[in-house]
């Protein structure tokens, strides 16, 4: 009886709680996301699907904060301070893996230049052309995605380099 009031009770906080992240993609920069700040995504202006997004901001060497086991990089201490107030809502999709990949049931890189937010989620892919496949149906890949991650998410994180992508360290201030 115990035993099983101790089960229950560990259903109810595991229930409650949020799933635990997999291990996050870092490229050899030794950032998350490249170094590029999360949180300055949300003030670019988003381009219509079938259109280039805007290039994403890099942060700043000195200007960081840790999270899921990495170092994210920020542009400035007040978007630092604004992904420490709920990293769960700036941090990238997927461990910051890509999008599409993930519909296809693997981790592979996501490039920070490849970017979209869909229902205030930020999504990376990791080529154009990729691009182009995950815009041709974004709720199905989505919904792809989301049942493959459950069973990708323990796995260890993507050590491929982004194709077509120069990343660079970010730099002190």
């Amino acid at each position: 009886m115990l035993s099983s009031l101790r089960a229950a009770a560990l259903g109810l906080v595991l229930v409650g709680s949020p799933a635990l992240a997999g291990p996050q993609f870092v490229d050899g920069t030794g950032f998350a996301v490249s170094g590029y700040d999360v949180v300055a995504y949300r003030d670019l202006e988003q381009a219509p699907v079938g259109q280039s997004q805007p290039e994403g901001i890099p942060g700043r060497a000195d200007i960081t904060a840790e999270y899921n086991g990495a170092v994210f990089a920020f542009a400035s201490e007040e978007n630092r301070d604004r992904f420490l107030a709920d990293p769960d809502f700036y941090a990238p999709a997927y461990d910051g893996h890509c999008a599409y990949g993930v519909a296809k049931g693997g981790k592979v890189p996501g490039n920070p230049n490849l970017w979209r937010i869909v229902d205030d989620r930020l999504y990376l892919n990791i080529t154009e052309n990729v691009v182009t496949f995950w815009e041709e149906d974004i709720p199905g890949n989505l919904t792809l995605s989301e049942g493959n991650w459950t069973g990708l998410e323990p796995d260890a994180a993507s050590d491929r380099a982004i194709p077509q992508f120069n990343s660079e360290a970010p730099v002190d201030g």
